[in-house]
């Protein structure tokens, strides 16, 4: 009779990667599930944790002529302590898009090196870029994925803006912490300064307008929102760290150095000392 128990053990060969699938977040999902954000949150968040997460804040974004510029401030708080200066809210997407993100500051910029990936293994996998609508949807579920984590405190709200490789056309898109996706005419702005920087750029913006008229506006409602928002932070000109402003348009995405940065922000300084 044949005895089971002198079986070799059996050796369980890794399984080939798929990639026939478009979808990144797909083969994340089934590959390594714990990389996913909100695949770890299975319990509520404790309240003394809670004040120890690092928020980021005041994130908009603005429509101008065949360009749409995104800007943030720098400042990251736990609780009512600025827990860093320098924080990176803005990210490039693609080469014509960025998303800009506000809310718990590690699942924030977790989504978005992961929303940058799913893109890039798209292209590579369909050989064609998305346009920018199939690339806001695509954001669009990856924070409806986030809804369980968003549930229990930690929640990260993105803006995404870009040029349509196709038509040409600049948009911004808003969510809310369920993935609702929603289209700017204008402008846009999500974080705890939001309401302060919506004003001034009701105010000031103008879609007709250059770039620069773009940048404009958008550091002069940054300012705005860091004097009336604490978890703001305004431009520090002691250690020379300025808001990320971000111009897309068709020559692709592009980031302003600190000094172009910095030279647009004086007048508007100079303009409140008198």
């Amino acid at each position: 009779m044949y005895d089971r128990a002198h079986e070799p053990p059996r050796v369980e060969l890794p399984r080939a990667f798929d990639a026939q699938g478009s979808s990144f977040l797909q083969v994340l999902r089934r590959e390594a599930p714990e990389a996913v954000p909100g695949a770890l949150a299975t319990g509520s968040v404790p309240e003394e944790l809670r004040h120890q997460l690092t928020d980021g804040t005041t994130v908009l974004a603005v429509i101008a002529s065949e360009a749409v510029v995104m800007a943030a401030d720098r400042r990251a708080t736990a609780g009512n302590q600025i827990s860093r200066g320098d924080m990176r809210k803005v990210f490039p997407a693609d080469d014509r898009s960025a998303i800009g993100v506000a809310g718990t500051a590690g699942p924030a910029m977790e989504l978005a090196k992961i929303f940058a990936t799913e893109l890039e293994h798209y292209e590579k996998v369909e050989g064609d870029p998305l346009s920018l609508e199939g690339k806001s949807t695509k954001l669009a579920a990856m924070v409806r994925a986030h809804l369980p984590m968003a549930m229990q405190g930690l929640v990260v709200v993105p803006l995404f803006a870009g040029v349509d490789p196709r038509s040409g056309e600049p948009k911004i898109f808003e969510y809310d912490p369920a993935g609702g996706r929603y289209v700017a005419t204008e402008q846009a702005a999500t974080g705890s300064g939001s309401l302060a920087a919506r004003t001034t750029l009701k105010r000031l913006v103008d879609p007709d307008a250059d770039a620069d008229h773009a940048v404009h506006a958008a550091l002069e409602a940054l300012v705005d929102a860091a004097e009336e928002d604490s978890a703001t932070g305004g431009p520090d000109l002691i250690r020379r760290i300025y808001p990320i402003v971000a111009v897309i348009d068709a020559a692709g995405y592009r980031e302003l150095d600190s000094d172009t940065v910095g030279a647009a922000v004086e007048p508007i300084l100079d303009a409140r000392r008198r």
